[in-house]
């Protein structure tokens, strides 16, 4: 935690903390996860010098809840379609765009 940093935002960075590590997190990473959304709330309601746009216009860590886990915040990458696309032998998927090849797969 940063030097200065209230009680409230010290109890939050524990709990933040020790939910990941019961998640089966590592140490380090779950220290990570809770620093970074503790300085996020932080910027969020002025409480640090610096803060990202992101950070302020975002929505915030507490609101989202988990919504852009795992699919991301767009879905799969074209990437990623593409490869579904070709291990179910999809004819044209070279040219389809992301959107065409999310139709052919059903998604």
């Amino acid at each position: 935690m940063p030097a200065g940093s209230s009680k409230k935002r010290e109890r939050q960075y524990e709990h933040i903390r020790d939910s990941e590590l019961e998640s089966g997190k590592s140490e380090k990473r779950a220290k990570e996860i809770a620093a970074r959304t503790v300085n996020k709330e932080r910027a969020r309601h002025g409480e640090s010098k610096t803060s990202s746009r992101s950070s302020i216009h975002d929505t915030s860590s507490s609101r989202r809840g988990g919504q852009r886990s795992h699919s991301g915040s767009q879905g799969p990458t074209k990437e990623q379609l593409y490869n579904e696309a070709k291990q179910r032998n999809i004819h044209g998927r070279s040219k389809m765009n992301k959107k065409e090849l999310a139709d052919a797969l059903g998604h």
